[in-house]
């Protein structure tokens, strides 16, 4: 852990007890948030899921509720049209404690890795272009910074991605190699007190928005990661437009052509391949529980469609038995979700969760997030398909949040790879 200096420490301890934040340790943005007896959505809760919450843990998971349901859904069907994000939530995000929420010091929250996911959770109920914006700030930006960065590099960045007065973006995948990143082409050559960077990223989430990208290259000691700040010679972003999937959220190309960067932007705490998968961990488990909150808003829309929805002998079709079987299917897979979610974060609080056990949690996850979208649009029949309902736009974004971050073949891999002791990724 980081050793805090004055001016860094947290504004907001959202770990003290409940009685505690409501008496004026949490700021009044939290506050505002805790009337939610008039909630839109109280949540899917089959199995007594909340009754393994801490009062602290359910204090989080609705102020972010809460928020969400004010800030963010009604904007979201507008932005997911115009194929933008809304840069109006950032400051919101950073005032909520979302942005670096599991890190301590420097002005972040200090959640446990539990109050993040749910936080996560509550973030992808509502799209999950809003989740990356999230989980890419936090763990594929700050994490690298806070783990294995300078204190200089630390003092410099990290409050202010935090409060959102600054956006990050995380260099990694390129057009050739994705799942094979130790491919990648880009490369870095030490010259006197500079590095020259060269190469492309795609696919870049926050990449046209980004004030500072960490980019992973090849150098003549190995795979390591630098600080590339906006308006850097040499350093092109180009956004990607044309997505039908992933609509509320900046994608982009990132280029470096004869890049010049200070000697000391390179982060002096890791090298190789290590650095880079061990950010993509951070952000997996947020995946891993952000998606069961994409299912959750599905399941639910089309629960209350089916009951609303009266055919045949004037019954709703929430009556038939093919109807109840399909949404039988989905509580029970979102309550097996929960519950290994639940338990990969509390194992990740104990430092004892292993990238092969994220792979289990993500791959999982995302299958049964999408297999919640596609039978809820199936329930709405044509209806599912129009943007007044969720659930296609959830469906689209999943199919990203099912190749990204790891694709749903390479994390079978990694499990196969668990339970035989024999790699098959060739």
């Amino acid at each position: 852990m980081a050793e805090e200096s004055a001016g860094t420490s947290r504004p907001t301890d959202l770990r003290a007890p409940l009685h505690e934040n409501i008496s004026g340790i949490a700021p009044p943005c939290i506050h505002s948030y805790l009337h939610w007896s008039d909630m839109a959505f109280r949540g899917v809760d089959y199995l007594l899921f909340d009754s393994q919450l801490s009062e602290q843990e359910l204090l989080v998971r609705q102020s972010a509720r809460r928020f969400i349901e004010e800030q963010a859904m009604p904007v979201i069907r507008e932005c997911w049209r115009d194929g933008r994000f809304p840069t109006q939530l950032i400051r919101e995000f950073g005032e909520m404690g979302f942005l670096g929420a599991n890190l301590e010091g420097y002005g972040c929250a200090g959640m446990s890795n539990v109050e993040y996911g749910l936080v996560m959770q509550e973030i992808e109920r509502c799209d999950s272009g809003l989740r990356s914006f999230v989980s890419v700030q936090g763990a594929l930006v700050m994490y690298p910074l806070y783990t294995y960065g300078s204190e200089e590099q630390k003092n410099r960045w990290l409050p202010k991605l935090q409060t959102g007065e600054a956006i990050g973006c995380f260099g990694l995948t390129e057009p050739d190699f994705g799942s094979n990143p130790g491919g990648m082409k880009t490369r870095a050559v030490r010259d006197g007190n500079e590095w020259i960077l060269n190469g492309e990223k795609a696919w870049i989430t926050n990449g046209g928005v980004a004030d500072l990208a960490i980019v992973w290259a090849h150098t003549d000691d190995g795979v390591r990661g630098f600080l590339v700040e906006r308006g850097t010679p040499g350093y092109s972003v180009t956004d990607i437009h044309g997505k039908v999937s992933m609509r509320a959220s900046v994608t982009s190309s990132l280029a470096f052509n004869d890049c010049r960067i200070p000697l000391e932007n390179m982060l002096p705490g890791v090298k190789g391949l290590k650095g880079p998968l061990s950010c993509l961990s951070q952000a997996r488990h947020g995946i891993g529980w952000g998606v069961i909150g994409a299912a959750m808003d599905c399941y639910e829309t089309a629960r209350s469609y089916t009951l609303a929805r009266v055919q045949f002998d004037n019954r709703p079709i929430a009556s038939h038995q093919l109807v109840q079987e399909k949404l039988a299917w989905m509580i029970t897979e979102i309550t097996k979700a929960q519950l290994l979610a639940l338990h990969c974060g509390r194992l990740k609080d104990k430092g004892k969760l292993e990238p092969a056990h994220i792979s289990m949690l993500k791959r999982n996850n995302v299958a049964m997030a999408l297999e919640c979208a596609r039978l809820s649009r199936d329930l709405l029949g044509a209806n599912g398909i129009m943007d007044e309902y969720p659930i296609m736009r959830h469906l689209c974004n999943l199919e990203t949040v099912k190749t990204y971050e790891g694709t749903d073949h390479i994390h079978a891999l990694v499990i196969g790879e668990r339970v035989t002791g024999i790699p098959a990724y060739r």
